[in-house]
């Protein structure tokens, strides 16, 4: 069977990629505006971290959908899934190999990296591999929400800061929790309204754990709680005043909380798009802390 290339590239969910772009692009923004703090920065292997936490994206994606389809996750019933395995247009069995060839693709590129580098990157790349496969297992027994935090957010930005600069800058770890955040509202926004049916389907989210009054309230929790962590975060000096600027995309945030506080477990229309809302949010929401940043560091 042959296929085209737009149905390759969907496969990989590209609207998705903001989730590991934005901790890479903030990590780096932020050792722009800290730069005075380090001997060298090699801007090029920010870059290159860059790709490569979203070439690991891009695999886990792909790797997901074919356990989310095996183990009958995805049905055709299913409403906001990807399709592309419960359509017939992949078979499951390519749809895994290619996220494994991206995850091969991915691994190599955190070689070259770890040896210009240092050897922590090992244990970080590790990780990632790691998160990448067995996230769908994760996700079964409600850790989903919890990993997704780790790594889209703490994770990706300590390991472009280490390539960066051959030094583990644990404050990364903090100044990325605010993107983490919004990141870990996507996959939930995504679980929300598939509650009905990964209840058929005998697995575990948060979201199911929670109930819908529950994860409602986990959703404005972490979406307003992004803009109270960059408060406290330029309150305690880590961030610049500029980054306050984010307060810009509140209201994309008080209208993605507003359509999850419409959420029913049995109409999963109503919250059907809410994923790819709160993705567009941590894009706006990554793009302005990093300019701010940016600018920050000129002055």
């Amino acid at each position: 069977m042959s296929h085209s290339v737009k149905n390759w590239i969907l496969l990989t969910r590209p609207w998705s990629f903001p989730a590991s772009a934005m901790p890479a692009i903030v990590a780096i923004s932020y050792l722009f505006f800290k730069q005075s703090d380090f001997v060298s920065i090699n801007w090029y292997y920010g870059v290159l971290a860059l790709f490569g936490a979203i070439i690991f994206q891009a695999s886990g994606n792909a790797i997901s959908d074919y356990f989310d389809f095996t183990y009958h996750v995805d049905t055709k019933e299913s409403l906001g899934t990807n399709r592309l395995l419960v359509d017939g247009v992949f078979p499951p069995k390519v749809a895994l190999r290619f996220g494994l060839v991206l995850l091969t693709a991915g691994a190599l590129l955190g070689l070259f990296l770890m040896f210009h580098s240092g050897w922590d990157l090992l244990w970080i790349g590790f990780i990632g591999v790691l998160s990448s496969y067995y996230y769908c297992k994760m996700k079964y027994i409600a850790l989903g929400d919890v990993l997704i935090f780790i790594i889209y957010g703490p994770l990706i930005g300590l390991g472009t800061a280490y390539v960066m600069t051959g030094e583990l800058i644990w404050t990364i770890l903090l100044i990325t929790i605010p993107v983490a955040f919004l990141v870990v509202n996507i996959l939930h926004a995504n679980n929300t309204r598939d509650i009905r049916d990964d209840r058929k389907a005998n697995i575990k989210t948060q979201a199911i754990l929670l109930g819908e009054k529950g994860s409602k309230i986990q959703y404005l929790v972490l979406g307003l709680g992004a803009y109270i962590g960059i408060a406290l975060l330029v309150t305690f000096g880590f961030y610049h005043p500029l980054t306050l600027s984010v307060f810009i995309t509140l209201p994309i945030t008080l209208k993605n909380i507003k359509q999850m506080q419409t959420a029913q477990i049995d109409k999963p229309e109503l919250i059907g798009n809410l994923d790819e809302n709160s993705a567009k949010l941590v894009m706006a929401f990554g793009i302005i802390l990093s300019l701010s940043n940016f600018a920050a560091g000129w002055l």
